[in-house]
């Protein structure tokens, strides 16, 4: 690096890139941005990147895949919105959903606790991630598709698809509309584990309290009423 300039780690120069795309999105930002956030010229965050574009690809990396930044060559060239698009938020899967799927091997109580659980955790553990793409997804159409097409309604149809079965087959409340019912299985659980700490009235909420409060509400709105002690209801299931 040039000059007196204290060189900086890419982790650095990714999480002020992160910060300023999930703040203004992708094009009201600027390589000028992200230099203000870090006290650099914009001529001197060009050291780092070659580019706006190279600069975002930097923020998710950093997000989706750290491990990869030790081996990148400084400055990041430009991957183009096709390899932004290309770095995939999602989970290979969700295999407590997956499983659920095929035949029921476990008590649904226990089956749909452990999807709650599994959405859950991927939420919570991604907020910065997903913040970043849903932001930056209004600009660049590649990402939306990945995110909202091939991501979020994939994941919808496949909760609806679990829901419709066990409701079919008696094992979970009907309900009005399925993928209505879906929706707010996936929002419910976005709002607490994520979105809850953009909102000054609620991000005091503790962590667990959030977690364990929205599984037991999610399950007791969907599972049938318990049989009431000492009462003669058979239950059947195998």
């Amino acid at each position: 690096m040039r000059g007196r300039v204290r060189p900086r780690p890419l982790s650095e120069i990714a999480t002020a890139a992160a910060r300023v795309f999930t703040g203004k999105g992708y094009k009201a930002a600027g390589i000028s941005d992200v230099a203000g956030v870090l006290g650099l010229s914009h001529g001197a965050l060009y050291t780092y990147v070659d580019s706006k574009e190279a600069l975002l690809y930097l923020a998710f990396l950093h997000l989706a895949e750290p491990e990869t930044l030790a081996g990148l060559t400084i400055p990041v060239a430009n991957p183009g919105q096709a390899g932004i698009a290309g770095i995939d938020p999602r989970p290979a899967g969700f295999p407590a959903l997956a499983g659920a799927l095929g035949r029921r091997t476990k008590p649904v109580a226990e089956e749909l606790g452990g999807i709650v659980d599994e959405l859950y955790g991927y939420i919570e553990g991604h907020q910065e991630l997903l913040a970043l793409v849903e932001s930056c997804a209004r600009d660049i159409p590649e990402l939306a598709e990945l995110h909202f097409v091939r991501g979020r309604r994939v994941l919808l149809d496949q909760l609806g698809d679990y829901l419709r079965r066990r409701i079919k087959s008696g094992h979970l409340r009907p309900v009005p509309d399925v993928p209505t019912s879906a929706r707010f299985v996936v929002e419910t659980i976005a709002w607490f584990a994520w979105h809850r700490h953009g909102d000054p009235d609620s991000s005091m909420l503790g962590d667990d309290d959030c977690r364990r409060t929205v599984r037991h509400l999610l399950l007791a709105a969907f599972l049938p009423p318990q049989p009431s002690p000492g009462g003669n209801d058979d239950d059947s299931d195998a």
